[in-house]
C-alpha cells in the first residue's frame, strides 16, 4: 500500500515537471504567435532554453511552499536584461513571455500540489 502510494506521488510530481516544460513552451508560444521581436544576436535556442529552466525553478519553488522566492527568478532575468528593457516593445514582449511561463508554471504546481494531497 505505501508503496503504491510513493509510486502514484512520483509519477504526479514527474509529471506535472513534464507538464511544465513541454506544455509551458506551447503555451507561451502561442501567446507570443502574434508578436514578433527583430531577431537579434542572441543564442539559438536560448530562449527557449531559459523557459524551460524557468518553469523548472518556478514549479520546484511553488512545490516546495518558496513562493516569495519566484521574485528570484524576475530579478535574475531583469538585471540580464537590463539594457533590452529600455525599448518598450522589448519589455512588453519579454514580460507577456515572462509572467505566462511563470504564471503556467505556478498553476501546474498548485494543481500538483492539490492532486497530491487526494492521493
Amino acid at each position: 500500500m505505501i508503496g503504491e502510494l510513493i509510486a502514484a506521488t512520483t509519477l504526479i510530481y514527474i509529471s506535472s515537471y513534464i507538464l511544465a516544460v513541454v506544455g509551458g513552451h506551447f503555451f507561451v508560444r502561442i501567446l507570443l504567435k502574434k508578436y514578433s521581436l527583430p531577431e537579434e544576436g542572441g543564442l539559438e535556442g536560448a530562449g527557449a532554453l531559459i523557459g524551460i529552466l524557468e518553469r523548472v525553478f518556478t514549479l520546484t519553488l511553488v512545490l516546495v511552499g518558496q513562493y516569495m522566492a519566484l521574485a528570484l527568478i524576475l530579478t535574475a532575468k531583469s538585471i540580464a536584461r537590463f539594457e533590452d528593457l529600455k525599448d518598450r516593445k522589448f519589455a512588453e514582449y519579454y514580460l507577456i513571455g515572462t509572467l505566462s511561463s511563470m504564471l503556467f508554471a505556478v498553476f501546474i504546481g498548485i494543481f500538483t500540489l492539490w492532486l497530491v494531497n487526494i492521493v
